[in-house]
């Protein structure tokens, strides 16, 4: 079949030597690709996804990708359709692969054609390559084995579609849809994806939006509101309504908004709403669930629902997990629990050190007992007063306090047998470091200090939770060089007072010394002699080429850490943007997979879900893997890196001595002063940037930072690289 047109597609061109077609785009152009009757059984035939390859014109583009299915392989089965948005579109051929998941609701074992279309810019010129079914689709493969490229054009009237999102159920036993089950704080308030990887928020004007144990607390505004976006979700014959666990105080009301649209068109809604009260809804400050019957909503389109929206708020509410309903009526959603990593729990003997000395007895505001500074990031989180400090970080583990044992570079391999007694009372949710000078030891040269090592506080706590006792020799760093003791990564609201620290010959008499866990090593530099590392993390897909545009022209190789959960968003184009990055030899790596700050979670699975979510995203959507880890917010502490070593053996915990606080000055009236933290830490020796691609201001500086770079001499290259890794490229 040779691809037609009428008029509405302008100058249509078809290269069959090349398989592709270009067109000009307009308001009412499409394409489309039919299968023989009566249908393609993709899944029973082994395929997983769709794969074309696609230019738009320049400027950055979307499109609307749209599967026709029925519920049978059928000739005269009535087709419905699914729609998923494809954006971060360059005027560099990119090839897409959308997985059959990605069309929620649509039926992969029955497929009747594809339909290209909504293409949102008519300026310039589109192309379109070979389509193909694929075996890969989703997990790095690129084997295209059922070619269906030949197109025809239309101006057919049709449906504008915008929505990335399902139409029709699939076929089978139904099973309840997890709308949102809270399971992560920097999921809904960092990335705000549901469950489903689609929008979620509030309005702006919530006072407060705390996730914890799978439920969030919303403290709203005088008119705030609060929305999960559901794709375009048909409920017709399947789906009851929508249910929810919701604790809120005797005399709550609300009001439930169900919004819908023909066209899937999430702009353009239409909205049917339900008071609380009539709703029959009643509160009395304990957990219930309560359900939205779809049946109470008068002319409600069931077939296309596309968002729920809860407003009117008149005061605290706590809502549960959020889930479609099977049948006529509901139940709560089931969150499976997570289990708690084994940790192991021997112990070592005891031993005994040379010297028994006070480090800090909180007698000064300023200097320890050594007549060294002591002091903090925030000098509000904590009290120094009648000889004890009380530490009050509500949760931060991001702020740390430190006690210096030297002004510079101190030997403390003499106390190697020694112990650090920490006298204390309240939580034990902290970390403990000993950090290690720079070899020239030298506080004006970057990075300073050069490392950590942590342990976690509460292991080495005796059972009344009165003293700790940490070996001198676990904490992992060059010892020649301390500099002093830190307080830091407390993920506990409770607070911390601490009347002694002091070093001590050996452990009182039954006192059980644990054994050492592995930290992930803690890198702020490059190690290789004369190298520089540009380590960028994750931003906007849409700047993406301009970044690769830039360290191109460079000639250089760079490294992207990226965040798991926009990957498997298919939406935002981000993984074929990934992909184009790999194949330019740049190295991907892990930045977790909401972005929270990871030492400040609750507790080790947490931080495991973190880890292996992310690991496991980037090797369904990249086929890859990596050893190299960096924190969100540069956040560490002793159980995450504990977990980062367990998890992935060998690895190493990325953070860097060069930041051009992009967060700062980007979106400032003054962005270039992104240029001054760049030259501020670049004369202090820094080798290794912290940037992101989020912000127009700070891509369009990345010229000028890499020629800044390459001016002091050093050679340019990707962080396994200047990290001397054996299983890196070579040079």
């Amino acid at each position: 079949m040779v691809p037609t047109d009428d008029g509405s597609c302008t100058a249509l061109e078809a290269d069959t030597a090349n398989r592709k077609v270009t067109f000009g785009a307009n308001a009412n152009c499409y394409f489309y690709t039919n299968f023989p009757a009566p249908c393609q059984k993709a899944s029973t035939d082994g395929y997983n996804g769709l794969a074309f390859s696609v230019k738009a014109p320049a400027g950055g583009a979307s499109m609307l990708v749209e599967i026709q299915t029925t519920t049978t392989c059928s000739a005269t089965a009535v087709s419905t359709s699914s729609y998923f948005t494809v954006s971060g579109l360059t005027d560099n051929t990119q090839t897409v692969n959308i997985p059959f998941t990605q069309w929620a609701g649509a039926n992969d074992d029955s497929v009747k054609g594809f339909v290209f279309q909504e293409f949102s810019t008519t300026s310039g010129t589109w192309e379109i390559g070979q389509t193909s079914l694929v075996c890969g689709a989703g997990s790095g493969g690129n084997s295209s084995v059922r070619v269906t490229s030949t197109f025809e054009s239309s101006s057919t009237s049709k449906i504008s579609m915008s929505a990335s999102t399902t139409a029709s159920a699939p076929p089978g036993t139904c099973t309840d849809l997890l709308i949102d089950d809270w399971s992560s704080q920097s999921r809904l308030t960092f990335l705000f994806y549901n469950a489903l990887l689609l929008p979620t928020s509030d309005d702006g004007t919530m006072k407060s939006i705390v996730v914890a144990n799978n439920r969030v607390t919303l403290t709203p505004g005088a008119s705030s509101y609060f929305y999960s976006m559901v794709g375009c979700t048909s409920a017709t014959n399947k789906y009851g309504g929508i249910g929810m666990n919701i604790k809120a105080a005797a005399g709550t009301t609300l009001q439930v908004e169900l919004q819908t649209s023909a066209s899937c068109d999430s702009s353009t809604p239409t909205s049917s709403s339900l008071s609380s009260t009539q709703l029959g809804w009643t509160f009395d400050g304990t957990e219930k669930y309560y359900s939205i019957p779809f049946s109470e909503f008068s002319g409600l389109d069931t077939g296309h629902i596309t968002a729920i929206l809860f407003s009117n708020l008149d005061r605290v509410v706590t809502f549960g997990p959020l889930a479609f309903y099977c049948g006529a009526t509901g139940s709560p959603y089931p969150v499976a629990s997570s289990s708690q990593p084994a940790v192991p729990t021997s112990t070592v003997p005891a031993t005994s050190g040379p010297n028994s000395f006070v480090i800090d007895a909180f007698a000064n505001t300023d200097t320890n007992a050594l007549g060294f500074w002591h002091g903090g990031d925030n000098s509000a989180t904590y009290t120094i007063s009648g000889g004890k400090i009380t530490f009050s970080m509500k949760g931060n583990a991001d702020l740390s306090w430190y006690t210096q044992i030297s002004e510079s570079c101190s030997d403390f391999t003499a106390n190697d047998n020694g112990y650090l007694h920490i006298a204390y009372t309240g939580s034990a949710a902290f970390s403990v470091a000993l950090q290690q000078h720079n070899p020239s030891c030298n506080a004006g040269v970057a990075p300073y200090p050069q490392t950590w090592d942590d342990v976690e506080a509460g292991r080495y706590s005796n059972s009344a939770k009165t003293d700790m006792y940490i070996p001198i020799a676990h904490f992992n760093i060059d010892r020649k060089k301390a500099i002093g003791f830190a307080f830091k990564g407390f993920y506990a609201s409770a607070t911390t007072t601490v009347s002694k620290i002091e070093l001590v010959e050996t452990v009182p008499s039954g006192f059980s010394v644990p054994s050492k866990l592995e930290t992930a090593p803690l890198y702020f530099a490059c190690t290789r002699p004369n190298s520089f590392a540009f380590a960028i993390d994750d931003g906007d897909p849409a700047l993406a080429q301009q970044v690769l545009q830039a360290v191109n022209a460079a000639n250089i190789k760079v490294t992207f850490f990226t965040v798991g959960a926009p990957l498997l968003d298919f939406g935002n184009n981000l993984t074929n943007v990934y992909k184009e990055m790999l194949d330019k030899g740049h190295q991907i790596a892990y930045h977790s997979f909401t972005h929270p700050p990871m030492e400040g979670l609750p507790d080790n699975a947490a931080i495991d879900s973190e880890l292996t979510q992310d690991i496991d995203a980037v090797q369904k959507t990249l086929n890859v893997t990596s050893k190299y880890f960096r924190p969100p917010f540069g956040t560490e502490g002793a159980r995450v890196r504990q977990r980062l070593a367990a998890v992935i053996p060998g690895s190493k915990f990325i953070n860097w001595s060069v930041d051009v606080e992009d967060y700062l000055w980007a979106l400032s009236t003054t962005p270039e002063k992104q240029l001054d933290a760049f030259n501020r830490d670049l004369a202090k020796g820094g080798n290794l940037v912290v940037m992101h691609y989020l912000y127009p201001t700070t891509v369009q500086y990345l010229p000028q930072f890499i020629a800044l770079a390459k001016a002091t001499g050093k050679q340019l290259m990707r962080v396994d690289q200047c990290m001397e890794d054996p299983e890196a490229p070579p040079l």
